[in-house]
């Protein structure tokens, strides 16, 4: 009998899983900065590798990137995506006639694809914490304050039930202290903020050296943090930066998986969820698309940490599982700007061998620490079945396209 027809389908379904971290151009390069160039390679070196990736990008190329990628993130149980775009202009820095016509790109892929999409423009000035200006390989980033405003309102217009838009700021370094503060004052109330924070150790002393405070908090004593905030990374930060996270009620957007491949530190998640902090997770850079992968990881980087097992369990909750897929469900309508209703699942393949004499209080456990073969059966958006068998419903269109992209981009 099959998952779909079986008598005991809620057992299989689960509230699909909120992207909240991703920059879909750098699906393209994924498993390509995996070779030593330098002894001593870190994300500030691989970060040149992706500037020269991003530099090859047209809205055509990065609608079919896009695609793919959010198709794949279908297939495996996200449900919405966070979209954090900063590839705003032509290469050569200078704005296409249209000047969201790359944001378009990515809204298009979404609506192509049946994703809920927050779209987040990213407002990027500077090229560090010394004021210094964009780099030549940044300028296709860049936007000033009235013409970043300008650009947000013209992406809020067609708004729906499938799309909100957002605003990033893309970290301290890139946004200087008066250019935030009119920017949030201009921003709708219910508009949803995120923003790169303390990801890497270089980050945290340029912010000591040169605002007086580490980067958390800085931002904590300098801007209304509260529920519609969600800090992307903050792998470094102090007790008090912790628990002023907690309290502001903000969310940490981890992304295990990138956050290793670049080697940034692991996040202090058990002293974290002590002070009931919010978090949920982000695949980020794409070398994993999977919501598995990254709970599984999250986990694992903190047993690594402690030398114990099931460190996120409670006594209140023994199920590593459980209390995995509880924290990306409380954090998801507050991060994503996204009313929570029940129109978007996933079924879970119920035929799995994984899956042979699963009990109720097992099957997140299951599903998220038993191997890496796709689990999910079938994912709905509201009355749209967009994968099924597990399999997108475009699958073979989209793969076609993003091939033919890869090609010119190579």
């Amino acid at each position: 009998m099959s998952a779909s027809n079986a008598p005991d389908d809620a057992r299989w379904r689960l509230p699909g899983i909120a992207n909240l971290h991703s920059h879909a151009f750098q699906r393209a390069m994924a498993g390509m900065a995996e070779r030593q160039g330098d002894p001593n390679d870190s994300f500030w070196t691989w970060r040149e590798a992706m500037y020269r990736i991003a530099a090859r990008f047209d809205p055509e190329s990065l609608h079919a990137v896009a695609a793919q990628l959010y198709a794949e993130m279908l297939e495996a149980g996200y449900t919405r995506v966070c979209e954090f775009h900063y590839l705003h202009h032509a290469p050569d820095g200078k704005p296409y006639e249209d000047p969201a016509a790359m944001s378009n790109a990515l809204v298009r892929a979404a609506r192509d694809t049946g994703i809920r999409m927050t779209l987040l423009p990213v407002l990027y000035m500077t090229g560090g914490f010394d004021g210094r200006p964009l780099s030549a390989r940044q300028r296709r980033f860049g936007f000033d304050v009235d013409g970043y405003l300008r650009l947000f309102e013209s992406l809020r217009a067609p708004e729906d039930d499938m799309l909100r838009v957002g605003c990033a700021l893309h970290s301290l370094r890139a946004v200087p202290a008066g250019a935030m503060r009119e920017v949030l004052d201009a921003l709708p109330q219910n508009a949803p903020v995120h923003i790169h924070i303390a990801e890497q150790i270089g980050e945290v002393q340029d912010s000591l050296a040169l605002r007086g405070a580490r980067p958390v908090e800085w931002l904590l004593a300098n801007a209304n943090v509260d529920e519609r905030w969600t800090l992307v990374h903050a792998t470094h930060l102090d007790d008090g930066e912790i628990a002023g996270i907690a309290r502001s009620g903000a969310t940490v957007a981890l992304c295990p998986t990138t956050e290793a491949n670049l080697g940034d530190g692991l996040f202090p998640m058990r002293d974290f969820l002590a002070a009931n902090g919010r978090w949920g997770i982000g695949s980020d850079s794409h070398i994993s698309v999977s919501p598995v992968e990254e709970l599984r990881w999250l986990e694992y980087g903190q047993r690594l940490l402690s030398r114990h097992r099931n460190v996120i369990a409670d006594a209140g909750e023994p199920s590593v599982g459980a209390i995995l897929l509880r924290g990306v469900a409380e954090s998801r309508a507050s991060a994503t700007g996204f009313d929570d209703g029940d129109d978007e699942w996933l079924l879970l393949d119920a035929d799995a061998p994984q899956f042979a004499g699963a009990t109720d209080a097992d099957i997140a456990d299951r599903w998220i620490f038993s191997g890496n073969r796709p689990l999910v059966r079938e994912v709905r958006i509201g009355d749209e079945l967009l994968v099924a068998d597990g399999r997108h419903r475009d699958r073979d269109a989209i793969a076609k396209h993003y091939r033919e992209a890869i090609s010119k981009l190579l």
